[in-house]
């Protein structure tokens, strides 16, 4: 039960982190979730094992298309994020 309330608040934590760069970077953030990839254990920078979650989500730069981006969480905080190239207008 706790492992299904701490994955729901990474979630979260991943939907505004990937709504917040699609902002940031004036792109549009589509459908507005990101979905589960993979979870594996990881250490932090201080030593500790946490729980390791990559989210994908998709973006668009024009609204016509799909890019892809990518979400890593190492416990609930943001250890990465990768956007596929795109336009920059």
């Amino acid at each position: 039960m706790l492992l299904w309330a701490d994955s729901l608040k990474a979630r979260e934590r991943a939907v505004r982190a990937g709504r917040s760069a699609c902002e940031r970077y004036q792109l549009q953030f589509l459908d507005d979730t990101v979905a589960f990839a993979r979870m594996r254990l990881a250490r932090d920078e201080e030593g500790q094992v946490k729980i390791k979650r990559t989210y994908t989500f998709e973006f668009s730069d024009t609204g016509n298309n799909r890019r892809h981006g990518a979400i890593v969480m190492l416990g609930g905080d943001v250890a990465d994020m990768h956007l596929e190239p795109y336009r920059m207008q």
